[in-house]
């Protein structure tokens, strides 16, 4: 290995490099796929990679990043039951190197990979992103409907356009984005175009240096692969234990849960879950039955599509019980939670409309708690345990009010949540002195 090094004396930047002469048998030892990584099976998603194949790569560089994405990619498993791949590249018009259901086997992906060739032109970054939500991802390419999305952007850093638009787009669809640069780039635009938590989905690394992070990126691939869809485990003749992805916290919003006997829609049941949680024991089921469930993100943040499985319970007696029961949350036991969010909408001089979620079985009322800021003057509301909803009336104009509604549980428990609200000034008035939908004071229990 001969290693020199170099600076720049340009002005606009100071740079030092060192470059690392390889041999053909030094690449073979850090790029053959026989290196130690098992075989992964069991993972279905698309896995989109945008290649920079702009004027502002090299091709030296362009070289090392395909062997980086075979490297990367080798132990999958590929199939129109497995993990699909497809190519786009970045350029002056964005290009589809092969779509996701034209290579379905390591062999041939390999040798496709290796095949590609660098396009040269501008770095239009949005345009390809675009491209990807309307073409790749929408179906016309190969792309499969219920199976998750995953784009790894390999980049050195810079694009002639915006991204930020269509990036938020293509994760408003559920696409789950990775970053990896080999620049220097903008830390904060890639930072917020990557998915959260940024830490493990933006990389910053040399092209010399990929292999570095081969393994974390495959493993941060395999777990959104793996981890982002509604599946269920430990099946028995009456229960199941259903499992999802992290897409919500207890303030961001709820999960409304349908299921029942696929073959008797008029039996479906709706629960609602918080946030919080990320599992459910739904139990009392009938043996050797395909239940349909239909998980349903309620976020007040983002939008998340609905996820949905088929699970058919075994053979045997009603009643059998699941194994480490006591850890989870079983649906006809739901932890007391808070209200999760409380809106306040059609605000006039003298009320406004004050409305909860979730609504659940186990809550015998609700108690509505109004009065002004500044002020010691509370009133109170009852609402009965199956409305989300009531009008609050005879307010004073031009008033800040601190609103806290209370679910008051069946077994005796309480939980509250507060918001602030204000009454217009006059008919064609405005309040100013605070936004709605503020959360005042954190969830609270007694």
């Amino acid at each position: 290995m001969v290693i020199s090094s170099s600076c720049s004396s340009s002005p606009s930047r100071s740079l030092c490099r060192i470059c690392v002469h390889t041999t053909p048998l030094m690449l073979f030892l850090l790029f053959s796929p026989s290196r130690t990584s098992p075989s992964i099976s069991n993972t279905k998603g698309d896995l989109l990679l945008l290649l920079d194949s702009s004027a502002s790569v090299s091709h030296y560089e362009f070289s090392r990043v395909k062997e980086f994405m075979w490297d990367l990619l080798h132990p999958f498993t590929f199939g129109p039951g497995d993990v699909q791949t497809s190519i786009i590249h970045i350029s002056t018009t964005p290009t589809m190197e092969f779509p996701f259901d034209q290579y379905l086997s390591g062999a041939t992906l390999r040798k496709a990979i290796r095949g590609t060739r660098q396009l040269m032109g501008d770095t239009n970054t949005g345009k390809a992103l675009s491209f990807a939500k309307e073409k790749l991802f929408s179906g016309e390419a190969g792309a499969r409907p219920d199976v998750p999305k995953v784009l790894l952007w390999v980049t050195d850093g810079f694009s002639s356009d915006d991204i930020s638009e269509p990036m938020q787009l293509l994760k408003d669809m559920g696409v789950t984005v990775f970053i990896v640069s080999t620049g220097r780039g903008n830390f904060l635009q890639l930072s917020a175009a990557a998915s959260q938590p940024s830490d493990t989905h933006l990389h910053f690394v040399d092209v010399d240096d990929l292999p570095i992070i081969t393994k974390e990126l495959r493993d941060g691939i395999l777990d959104a692969l793996q981890a982002s869809r509604l599946h269920a485990t430990d099946v028995t003749s009456s229960s199941f234990r259903l499992l999802w992805p992290k897409l919500l916290s207890q303030d961001t919003g709820y999960y409304s849960l349908e299921y029942g006997p696929g073959a008797e829609p008029a039996s479906r049941r709706t629960l609602q879950v918080s946030g919080a949680h990320t599992s459910l024991v739904l139990s009392d089921l009938a043996p050797q039955t395909t239940y349909e469930v239909v998980l349903i993100p309620e976020s007040n943040v983002h939008y998340f599509p609905p996820q949905s499985t088929r699970v058919t319970t075994l053979a045997g007696k009603v009643g059998t019980s699941l194994p480490g029961d006591k850890d989870m949350v079983p649906a006809s036991c739901l932890k007391e939670i808070s209200p999760v969010q409380v809106l306040i909408s059609e605000s006039g001089p003298r009320s406004f409309h004050v409305s909860w979620a979730p609504v659940l079985d186990s809550v015998a009322s609700y108690q509505v708690l109004y009065g002004p800021l500044p002020g010691n003057s509370v009133k109170v509301l009852e609402v009965d345990g199956r409305h989300n909803s009531t009008v609050v009336e005879q307010l004073a104009p031009n008033t800040t009010y601190l609103v806290t509604v209370t679910a008051v549980y069946r077994s005796g428990k309480e939980r509250s949540l507060s918001a602030k609200a204000c009454t217009q000034e006059g008919e064609q008035g405005e309040c100013l002195e605070c936004p709605w939908n503020v959360p005042a004071v954190s969830p609270a229990s007694r």
